[in-house]
């Protein structure tokens, strides 16, 4: 499902060009980075899942992205990361994880998280690299199979109704988990690529088409969203006050996420982590093959 968040109308300015169209994922680790921005007078907010967002910037029906980061190797149309902003991490993530009922490198397949195209290929390179494995991957719906249990009157101790190995990405994982019993053997994938490389992971960045990179549009946009960030920077509590109930998360375990775990500034070891991702998964043959990586 796909909502737009249309810009206040202000008295304007005489100029013709319309709003930034910015498109991202409302996930709870979005909004240091969002919070806000719909209500601002120079953007347009489209929020969607984290898989359709590259979709909609190659059909430029936004200017900007938080895209999932390998996209911008497998994107039909050139794409350009923007570093106004990314969502990584320098160690365990908390919401991009494994879970498997057998030992992980007895897995055959892995049913995974449709939501973040990210998450699926780090985790080939993960069980690639550390566990020698290549498992089959099938697209899963977490909600869809919750729902199926549900009208068949099966219960969550049910261990046969899930299957043998789950990836699942984004609050689900905190809110909504698969019952623990059942996987006795998990992995946190940023934890699993920061033992296995020594550096932090980037899993969403700001990106736009490489064609536009220099626009009217996308500059208006960049500017917005590096002022937004900061902004948000300095009111994380008042953000985890507002919102974090709401998405069913505990205020002292959003904090901790928010703040301990999870990484917005785009650093320079951060564009180097990028550049080792897109090698191992070239490597690995996540990606077909491997292309120069634009800033924009």
């Amino acid at each position: 499902m796909t909502t737009i968040l249309h810009p206040e109308t202000g008295t304007g300015s005489g100029t013709e060009r319309g709003p930034a169209r910015i498109g991202a994922v409302s996930y709870l680790n979005t909004l240091p980075l969002i919070e806000g921005l719909g209500k601002l007078e120079g953007a347009e907010l489209t929020l969607t899942a984290p898989s359709q967002l590259i979709d909609l910037l190659v059909a430029d029906e936004i200017d900007i992205g938080l895209v999932s980061v390998i996209d911008a190797q497998r994107s039909p149309e050139p794409m350009a990361l923007a570093p106004e902003g990314m969502i990584g991490c320098d160690g365990p993530t908390l919401t991009v994880r494994l879970f498997s009922a057998v030992p992980i490198d007895q897995i055959t397949t892995v049913h995974a998280d449709v939501d973040s195209h990210t998450s699926i290929a780090l985790l080939r390179v993960i069980l690639g690299e550390r566990f020698g494995i290549k498992p089959r991957i099938e697209d899963f719906d977490v909600d869809a199979h919750r729902a199926a249990l549900s009208k068949a009157a099966v219960g969550e101790g049910e261990a046969g109704c899930w299957p043998e190995a789950l990836l699942l990405i984004g609050d689900k994982v905190v809110t909504d988990s698969p019952p623990a019993i059942h996987y006795q053997h998990q992995v946190d994938l940023g934890e699993a690529w920061k033992e296995l490389t020594g550096r932090p992971f980037v899993y969403a960045i700001w990106m736009c088409r490489a064609s536009s990179a220099a626009s009217p549009e996308v500059t208006a946009a960049r500017s917005v969203l590096d002022r937004q960030r900061r902004h948000n920077s300095g009111r994380i509590d008042w953000i985890i006050r507002q919102r974090a109930d709401a998405r069913g998360w505990p205020e002292d375990l959003a904090r901790r996420y928010l703040v301990d775990l999870l990484r917005y500034e785009v650093r320079q070891e951060h564009r180097d982590a990028i550049e080792a991702f897109f090698d191992l998964c070239a490597r690995h043959g996540v990606l077909d093959s491997r292309r120069e990586t634009v800033w924009a």
